[in-house]
């Protein structure tokens, strides 16, 4: 059985989807469900187990029959403010699964996020490095939350600590992509703008408040969610013992190119209008990010991203389509 948490919010249930296309149903999937509809991505799916986060622990005492744990599950919000319930949700919560999965010999594959990295300026290097990630400073508490975590991690492979036999931390970049929809505003540019340019309307974006880079120039490294899955099971499948790595395309796109894009596959001329950053954003704002790819393609990591136009397109034919989900 493999245990997947976070499993009906939007990375994870793609996730899910994708073993139920392997033929896996033997699945234990580990989420909270609320009022937001998320249980809509899961409604294609087919699984063993419901398990609420709160309980993973009890249900897995005792249990030999778990295969593997792919851990997404997190409070994501980049604008999250309770600090304590963000230790908990985040940093205690991935602790106790690293410690069962150690003392039981589980594999884990668990998500850390590029917003560990902060705004860039100590770069975007991956790996488990202890100097060189101590030098990292996040700029909100999702992100330091995460960033604990690569910590405690990579002081266990330096001291010789336990660890799962194989332990694999993401770092996913901005991943955009089908099942996002109950994300509200947290959803992709994408997403959040399809409504308005499908109508030949106006999409805002964000005016650049620093003069080397230009209205909606601002850079981020976009990947769709197909190739996101694709790493995280190829990490479960032939993946190296212990690693940390990035997840993304190792191509930075511009926001203008990503509505250009969506104008584009709906075969509608672009329309953008650009409105100044709220002032509570631009002290935490990231300009730029894009992914050095070399340390998983050295760990054998070989097949190709989807390009940001190539995805756009895929992306808003499930958002044209009368079933959006995956």
């Amino acid at each position: 059985m493999i245990v997947v948490t976070g499993a009906a919010g939007f990375i994870g249930s793609n996730v899910v989807a994708a073993l139920n296309e392997r033929g896996r149903t033997d699945l234990a999937v580990c989420d909270r469900l609320g009022s937001d509809q998320r249980w809509f991505n899961l409604r294609k799916r087919q699984f063993r187990e419901f398990v609420f986060p709160e309980d993973l622990t009890a249900f897995l005492d005792g249990r030999k029959d778990i295969e593997a744990v792919i851990h997404l599950g997190a409070n994501s919000s980049t604008t999250a403010s309770d600090g304590d319930e963000i230790m908990r949700s985040n940093f205690l919560y991935s602790l106790a699964l690293l410690d069962w999965c150690a003392g039981r010999g589980v594999p884990l594959v668990y998500a850390s996020s590029a917003a560990t990295y902060g705004d860039g300026s100590a770069g975007f290097g991956d790996g488990l490095d202890l100097a060189a990630l101590r030098k990292l400073r996040p700029l909100n508490l999702y992100g330091w939350s995460k960033h604990q975590f690569d910590q405690v991690f990579a002081e266990r492979v330096a001291l010789g600590l336990p660890l799962p036999p194989k332990c694999i931390g993401l770092k996913f970049f901005n991943v955009f992509g089908q099942n996002e929809y109950h994300k509200g505003e947290m959803q992709s540019v994408v997403a959040k703008n399809y409504a308005v340019a499908a109508q030949g309307g106006e999409v805002k974006l964000f005016m650049s408040h620093r003069n080397d880079y230009p209205d909606g120039g601002q850079k981020r490294d976009f990947i769709y969610v197909d190739d996101v899955v694709d790493v995280v099971l190829w990490c479960l499948d032939h993946g190296p013992s212990h690693g940390l790595f990035n997840v993304g395309t190792g191509q930075a796109a511009t926001f203008r190119e990503l509505i250009d894009a969506l104008f584009a596959a709906l075969s509608r001329p672009a329309s953008v209008a650009y409105i100044p950053m709220p002032e509570s954003l631009r002290g935490k704002y990231q300009y730029f990010t894009e992914a050095p790819m070399n340390a998983l393609r050295t760990a054998g990591y070989d097949r190709k991203f989807t390009p940001a136009g190539e995805a756009v397109a895929r992306y808003v034919a499930y958002l044209s389509a009368e079933d959006r989900y995956r």
